[in-house]
């Protein structure tokens, strides 16, 4: 939340314009950077129109709550309004969307979507949108979730008229999602009274909102059997609901037609790719249209065959790897979603291909062939092994060479470091993955990062976590060898040694040793604890609490980072690699081992002079972490 005061103050405030200072200037505290010039415009337009309605209204004590950040996620609700019910008088909340769009038209195929002359693509329309942040409200806030009907959802579009866009009334409204236009701002005015009493200040049901405690975040490991199997356990928002209806869209189309369309979603880590792709398939295989669920990780594709598929082989056959489509039929599957498609190679063969097999087929022409909806969701900021070669570029350029249409939908929300756009932006600026070289760590309530001043400080640390029901996982980069799978009942080697310090890598088999889970199951199995995890088996998982180790292929000298290919052990990287692809690989890889933490991320290096220049970043009072806090 950039603001909160009431309805009369924040109007008194937005006249002398100090409110829009305000704003931000939190803004730039909370995210690390200015507000785009069209961000500010539509508070400076949009702001005032609501709060001239609730002072009309009589509702000037009424708590405003502005740019209301939803829980765990980077999202942000234009405003909540937060009162007591004229009726019931028991809080009540009022979730509002503002926009200044003059006119907007439904989409053709889809009343849930509309287009807007201002984007080039669909967007979600405004009664779908404030209905799921409403409803995102309602799953994660302790304040309304045994009490969702104290919430409702408001869309206001203060500049148009009902001509200009009363189509988006088709879908159906309710008061989970309501729509106003300013040629209706005397029913919305109407309507904001019969939610809001005028007797009564909302100061006490704002604090108890935001007091609300946090419900943890719905793991989508955890939840993946009902996903698939059962019913949605998500609230997809925005972009992402986009993204779901366009795929679903294309594959209606084929099936009454002999359509074929590449639909590509893109995202950093935690914009929720894995969560759209669980609905996707889980809808899908609901309606009995022939879809798969495909990865380039053996880790991920493994986890999710045991956690979604339980004991039913049917659902574990949904989930497959980029290499099981080499002499598939083409357009054999209604779609194909290819979740983590930044892993996709160059070609499926390898040493164990039959002759007859190895056609020389591009990877990536397979996947298109053999699906009439082929969906590629990726990062291409995850690339970690050479020949990795899943690239928006690659992917349009295939789909043209096919004549193809191919639709880019980018996700920008994130849901992964406590929803934390300050600290995702602070690793890609740390790791040099984005111009401008590092900065300092500015606290943000969402994300906590730590340093640790040795490893035994971070385990003990973590360690404490766990006691307290968080979920915790180590990982480092790969720089130390690993050793060949004990017999069973042998002790796990020692691999990582730091010091006196040792700790074993992760198992790389496909059964449990010696207490540690196999390989594919390092994430999400508690057991996992107890050994350091590489990039392979930390890529597309999440967990509470992450601890990292940045070893000697990446240390601080002077005013730049320098990467040491020397210092890498990992097999992937040959003679013939060159230096420019391993440095680039090596800071992805701390990039996705750095963005693993829902809650927060402890961090220790190898080398005293990058430990300098990260407490010179962090802060010397996050430094030195207790055993216990």
């Amino acid at each position: 939340m950039l603001f909160r005061e009431s309805a009369k103050s924040v109007a008194a405030k937005a006249l002398d314009t100090s409110l829009f200072l305000h704003l931000t200037e939190q803004f730039v505290h909370m995210h690390g950077y200015r507000p785009g010039p069209s961000e500010v415009r539509s508070w400076e337009r949009s702001i005032p129109v609501l709060t001239s309605a609730l002072n009309e209204a009589g509702l000037g004590e009424v708590e405003v709550l502005l740019e209301y950040s939803l829980p765990l996620n980077s999202k942000r609700a234009d405003a909540v309004l937060a009162g007591v019910h004229p009726v019931t008088g028991e809080p009540s909340y009022v979730v509002v969307e503002l926009k200044q769009w003059s006119q907007a038209a439904p989409d053709e195929d889809d009343p849930a979507l509309c287009h807007v002359d201002a984007y080039t693509h669909p967007v979600l329309n405004p009664i779908e949108q404030v209905r799921r942040y409403r409803q995102y409200l309602v799953n994660f806030n302790g304040a309304v979730a045994n009490h969702p009907e104290r919430v409702s959802g408001v869309a206001f579009l203060h500049n148009a008229t009902d001509f200009g866009a009363s189509g988006l009334r088709a879908i159906e409204v309710d008061d989970q999602g309501q729509l106003f236009t300013g040629g209706r701002r005397g029913q919305f005015i109407d309507y904001l009274r019969s939610k809001l009493s005028d007797k009564h200040p909302g100061a006490r049901a704002a604090d108890e909102l935001l007091d609300g405690k946090t419900a943890p975040s719905k793991q989508l490991m955890s939840v993946a059997a009902k996903e698939v199997r059962e019913r949605r356990q998500f609230v997809l928002l925005d972009e992402q609901q986009v993204a779901y209806r366009m795929v679903l869209n294309a594959v209606e189309k084929a099936k009454h037609s002999d359509h074929k369309e590449v639909v590509v979603v893109t995202g950093g880590p935690g914009t929720g790719k894995s969560v759209i792709a669980l609905q996707l398939l889980g809808d899908l295989y609901r309606r009995g249209v022939p879809a798969l669920h495909a990865t380039g990780s053996q880790s991920f594709t493994k986890t999710m065959r045991k956690v979604a598929g339980e004991r039913k082989r049917e659902v574990q056959d949904l989930f497959k790897y980029f290499n099981s489509f080499m002499t598939a039929e083409k357009n054999s599957l209604g779609a194909l979603i290819c979740d983590e498609a930044h892993r996709i190679r160059e070609t499926s063969a390898n040493r164990y291909t039959r002759a007859e097999h190895r056609t020389g087929k591009a990877q990536i022409d397979e996947l298109i062939d053999v699906a009439h909806v082929p969906v590629f969701l990726l990062d291409e900021h995850q690339v970690v092994r050479p020949g990795e070669m899943g690239t928006v570029a690659e992917i349009k350029a295939a789909a043209a060479r096919r004549g193809l249409r191919c639709t880019v939908v980018p996700l920008d929300s994130q849901f992964r470091c406590g929803g934390s756009d300050a600290y995702l932006r602070w690793v890609v600026r740390l790791l040099g993955l984005e111009a401008g070289g590092p900065v300092a760590w500015d606290p943000d309530d969402r994300m906590q990062l730590l340093l640790a001043d040795s490893p035994e400080e971070m385990e003990a640390f973590l360690e404490a976590r766990r006691a307290q029901d968080y979920g915790a996982r180590m990982s480092a980069g790969y720089c130390w060898p690993w050793s060949l799978e004990p017999k069973p009942g042998a002790p796990l080697p020692a691999d990582v040694v730091i010091g006196t310090w040792a700790r074993p890598w992760n198992l790389r088999g496909e059964r449990a040793i010696s207490g540690a889970p196999p390989s594919a199951l390092w994430a999400t199995d508690p057991a996992g604890f107890g050994q350091i995890g590489c990039v392979y088996t930390a890529q597309g998982f999440e967990y509470d609490w992450s601890g990292v180790i940045i070893g000697p292929d990446m240390v601080w000298r002077g005013d730049r980072w320098v990467t040491d290919r020397t210092a890498s052990k990992d097999p992937v990287f040959k003679k013939s690699t060159p230096d420019a692809d391993v440095d680039r690989l090596i800071r992805n890889t701390y990039k996705v081992l750095l963005t693993r933490g829902m809650v927060g991320t402890i961090v220790y290096s190898t080398d005293p002079e990058t430990r300098e220049k990260l407490r010179e970043l962090v802060g010397a009072e996050r430094a030195v972490v207790p055993a216990v806090l």
